[in-house]
């Protein structure tokens, strides 16, 4: 009898160990890659524009600088 009540235990035991046990969730986790290189994507095309900008407004005040320039000359020589 003793041996039984054992072995019952133990079985009991078994089955409500098993039974406790919580299954591993597997969770899938976009890469973050396609987002890292949307975002990089955004800041090169940001740069370049403002790279095109600076170089669009340099060539301005350097077109308008030699305007002035050549319109000083102009009027010094009329002068003399």
């Amino acid at each position: 009898m003793n041996k039984s009540l054992l072995l019952a235990t133990l079985i009991a035991a078994a089955a409500l160990t098993a039974c406790g046990k919580k299954e591993e969730v597997v969770v899938n986790v976009a890469p973050p890659a396609a987002a890292a290189a949307s975002a990089v994507n955004a800041a090169a095309s940001s740069v370049a524009d403002s790279a095109a900008s600076a170089a669009n407004a340099a060539a301005t005040g350097v077109a308008d600088a030699a305007a002035s320039a050549a319109a000083a000359a102009a009027a010094t020589a009329a002068s003399k």
